[in-house]
């Protein structure tokens, strides 16, 4: 049964007619004082009475018109796989988040998982929107295939390639270097690593892994050293890191382990226990990526961060600066920095 009684109550949507009736102006001049025109040459005092009036009456942008003026809805659209489901590698979003703040951009977002017609869905639904501009986000660096569509729109790829398309990627191969020696400037010399395999050779599987490898080699050559032993392998996580530590403990003695990441590095730090060893004290080890559980682990982990935030910022301004300026993509790879985040699991030992 529906209630005849009840009431409606619709608010009627400020106009800059609504404004200039305010404040006795015209609704051109109106205009250009809320649009902040440079030609508009109108005097500041007048401008502030404007912006006054519009926020005593509760005036908002009309998006939609705003649009067909200027050809932008200054609205950009983020499709990730599963980046809004892994809590360190969502600070991508929190970067994306302040900088399209920071540039007056909205932003919306669909997760695609790793489902092909589910990303075509959502970026279908996006243009449907009339997007300015796309962002493709992964949770893992690996080259991903784009939707088969016409898309019109500038497109930055974040911790992900794609032939022909502009991509923000962590700098791995700089990581691997500075990973390696950090461990040689402690005076370690007998290094094992775990993590290296030959699936990263497939661009699909991993995009800058092979990189940080071949920063870790570089470095060790330079010293004139070689691994002691290494374990392959890319299941990364605690199982993998306990047994291959466990296997390198039982046939070598080494001072230095690199983990592929932290998650091996805890399996890698159950091991030492087992086998009774204190880390540092007996066994430095090294890792990469920097997840909340690196500093839940006693001891907590020295390791490489991701710059998921960083890349997310960088990915923004990127997209932002060619909406604005209205200028193509050049096909580049912009590599971020991985930090270097001293805690405990390394210590230095006589050279």
């Amino acid at each position: 049964m529906i209630r005849e009684d009840w009431e409606i109550n619709v608010a009627k949507r400020v106009t800059l007619a609504d404004i200039a009736c305010h404040t006795g102006l015209s609704a051109a001049t109106v205009s250009m004082a809320l649009n902040e025109r440079p030609e508009s040459r109108i005097p500041e005092r007048t401008a502030e009475r404007v912006r006054t009036a519009a926020a005593e009456l509760g005036y908002t942008p009309d998006v939609n018109a705003r649009g067909l003026r200027t050809g932008r809805t200054d609205a950009i659209g983020f499709v990730s796989d599963e980046v809004t489901l892994t809590r360190y590698a969502s600070a991508m979003i929190r970067g994306l988040l302040d900088e399209s703040a920071r540039r007056g951009f909205a932003v919306m977002m669909a997760e695609a998982e790793t489902d092909s017609a589910k990303q075509d869905r959502a970026v279908k639904a996006l243009l449907e929107r009339r997007i300015d501009g796309l962002i493709f986000g992964q949770m893992r660096a690996h080259q991903i295939e784009l939707p088969s569509l016409d898309i019109r729109v500038p497109i930055v790829l974040i911790n992900g390639t794609a032939p022909g398309m502009p991509a923000v990627l962590p700098d791995e191969y700089q990581a691997g270097r500075d990973a390696a020696n950090y461990l040689i400037q402690h005076g370690h010399k007998k290094i094992a690593m775990i993590g290296r395999s030959s699936d990263h050779q497939d661009p699909t599987f991993s995009a800058t892994i092979p990189e940080r490898m071949r920063g870790i080699d570089d470095v060790l050559e330079g010293a004139g050293l070689s691994l002691t032993q290494e374990v392959y392998g890319s299941g990364w996580e605690p199982e993998f890191g306990y047994e291959g530590t466990l296997r390198i403990l039982d046939s070598s003695e080494i001072t230095g382990l690199i983990a592929a990441n932290d998650r091996v590095a805890f399996g890698a730090l159950q091991a030492a226990q087992v086998r009774g060893l204190s880390v540092p004290d007996d066994l430095s080890i090294m890792s990469f990526d920097d997840e909340l559980l690196a500093t839940y682990v006693h001891p907590q982990l020295t390791t490489m961060r991701l710059p998921y935030q960083e890349m997310g910022e960088i990915g923004m301004q990127l997209l932002a600066d060619a909406i604005t300026n209205r200028t193509a993509l050049e096909p580049e790879t912009v590599l971020v920095p991985m930090p270097l985040v001293e805690r405990e699991s390394v210590r230095q030992i006589a050279g």
